[in-house]
């Protein structure tokens, strides 16, 4: 039979591991490819290191699998298409802002793409029948092979046997007695196959690692967007939407308040782009300042800084005003506790 080639998507985690081995098993030339949305929560706590994350194991999850069971990988950054999605998806959101259906058509899509340029047959996932509430019922499954492009060459090896058979079945690429009927949100079978195949290293199951179900990110997302142009937002300041507090001044501006060492770092980074605003005798957080400043709300954001310091109980306290090379020392009495929560976001 002719050498043939076909496109996984990897994730790093178990299931798509497994979806791969199962079709090395089957002769098939796996190149295993990786897209980058931009909201990896992993990728964010490895570029912010928190002391709590420190002991964690924060490698990329897929190029660890893809070295496991011996394939290339190709990564793909998707998140300028990405953001449109997130911004008003097609077929909807979860149960935070997660726009999953859409994701997985957009990587889908891209793996189409790719497939076509290395001359591969099909494309497969670790996707299992039930296993998610909102992308992985037989109903919506059809639709994502559908809206991606690859109706008939699309196959989800751990799923197959409940699924409709697929070309790379029917022509005998893929031999569906060897494939499983695998459903439901436990994942004790896929754990025994990772035993048969000696695969060792992969993350908790059912862990994922999408900063978009996370609810405190969700409300920090929709304040953004509310006083915003939406053409106008760019993925930096989404991903400053992972840091700190966040407290909105007025409608033109909020800040981003650091919580410990690592964040207050990472905020410092902005100094070129964004006001900082930080305790100059005491320790205290970073305060980033994202949107106008002027000479009065300069006086609230200095009072925020002292609030988070170490001279909260001071009467005034000296805070330090950074933008580009331009410092300058300004005083300002710390403000209330409660001034402090009705900012809150």
């Amino acid at each position: 039979m002719e050498n043939v080639k076909a496109i996984g998507l990897l994730s790093g985690g178990l299931d798509s591991t497994l979806a791969c081995a199962l079709m090395k098993r089957e002769r098939i030339e796996v190149l295993g490819l990786h897209c980058s949305t931009g909201f990896c929560l992993i990728d964010y706590r490895r570029k912010i290191m928190r002391k709590q994350d420190q002991d964690k194991d924060l490698r990329n999850a897929a190029l660890i699998s893809a070295a496991q069971i011996d394939i290339p990988i190709e990564i793909i950054d998707i998140s300028q298409e990405y953001l449109s999605i997130v911004f008003k998806p097609k077929h909807g959101y979860g149960s935070s802002i997660n726009p999953c259906i859409d994701c997985r058509i957009l990587m889908l899509k891209t793996a189409k793409i790719y497939a076509e340029k290395c001359d591969a047959k099909f494309v497969f996932t670790g996707e299992v029948l039930g296993q998610r509430p909102m992308s992985q019922h037989l109903g919506t499954m059809k639709l994502i092979e559908k809206e991606s492009g690859l109706k008939g060459y699309l196959l989800r090896p751990l799923s197959a046997k409940l699924l409709d058979s697929t070309v790379p079945e029917q022509s005998g690429w893929v031999n569906r007695d060897h494939l499983y009927s695998i459903e439901g949100r436990t994942r004790k079978e896929q754990m025994k196959l990772a035993e048969e195949f000696n695969i060792k290293d992969y993350p908790t199951p059912a862990g994922g690692c999408c900063v978009l179900v996370d609810k405190n990110y969700a409300k920090k997302f929709k304040d953004l967007i509310t006083f915003s142009q939406r053409d106008t937002i760019t993925m930096e300041q989404l991903t400053l939407l992972k840091v700190g507090r966040h407290l909105r001044v007025y409608h033109q501006l909020k800040v981003i308040v650091g919580r410990e060492e690592a964040e207050n770092n990472f905020l410092n980074h902005y100094v070129e782009k964004y006001h900082l605003f930080k305790s100059s005798g005491f320790p205290g957080a970073s305060v980033l300042a994202d949107g106008l400043v002027d000479e009065i709300h300069e006086t609230i954001i200095a009072s925020i800084a002292a609030y988070y310091s170490d001279a909260r109980t001071h009467k005034s306290v000296e805070i330090m005003h950074s933008f580009n090379k331009d410092v300058r020392l300004i005083t300002a009495a710390p403000a209330s506790e409660n001034t402090i929560l009705k900012m809150r976001i």
